[in-house]
């Protein structure tokens, strides 16, 4: 027995066929997004987080600070301390060639624009000398006044006491290292340039 079908039959047949297709096609192309959706922000993430690492390593070891660099920053500690000790000498320059610098009165001196001339505590600066230390010749302050300057007279009043002002300065000096107790005979002492930190007078001021 053979069935004969209607034309608009077999056309309606294919457009169903084709429409479930296309359904099936789009389902499994949002399944796969979706996937890639999931992953994308770890993607990402890690990226992100990988190239940050070799950036803050970077900036620790370049980190021009000598604190922050510490003993292996190499030419950053270097250059600091060429500088350093290059202002300590143009600052025993400035004390050797200006008398105001080193002058020792107990006066304050409203005509010249120096702190230590200036001060109600008075000071001058001296040279400290030392030849086991680097650098030899560092400027050290010396109070004026046993007492103040009372701003209402401009006369010294002893019931008030100028004292120094101390920082801490890092200089090289020249030791050797003790021997230890079994070796003391045998061990001789090589002296060699170590960093040390010495307290030196910058000021005075006056308390009560």
């Amino acid at each position: 027995m053979i069935v004969f079908f209607q034309p608009w039959v077999c056309v309606a047949f294919l457009i169903c066929s084709v429409v479930v297709v296309e359904a099936q096609t789009e389902a499994k192309e949002g399944r796969k997004d979706g996937k890639g959706s999931r992953r994308r922000p770890g993607r990402v993430t890690n990226k992100v987080s990988s190239s940050s690492l070799p950036q803050n390593a970077t900036t620790q070891k370049s980190s021009p600070d000598p604190i922050v660099a510490g003993v292996d920053g190499g030419s950053p500690t270097a250059i600091w301390d060429e500088d350093f000790e290059k202002s300590i000498e143009e600052m025993v320059l400035q004390v050797r060639n200006n008398s105001a610098l080193s002058k020792n009165k107990c006066v304050v001196d409203r005509q010249l624009w120096m702190s230590n001339t200036r001060s109600l505590s008075p000071w001058s600066y001296r040279i400290n000398h030392d030849e086991k230390r680097i650098p030899v010749d560092i400027p050290e302050a010396k109070c004026s006044c046993a007492g103040c300057i009372n701003p209402f007279t401009m006369q010294e009043d002893r019931t008030m006491t100028s004292v120094l002002i101390y920082t801490k300065i890092p200089v090289r000096r020249l030791l050797c290292d003790r021997p230890s107790r079994r070796h003391r005979k045998k061990k001789k002492c090589l002296p060699q340039y170590k960093t040390v930190v010495e307290s030196i007078a910058v000021g005075c001021t006056c308390i009560v």
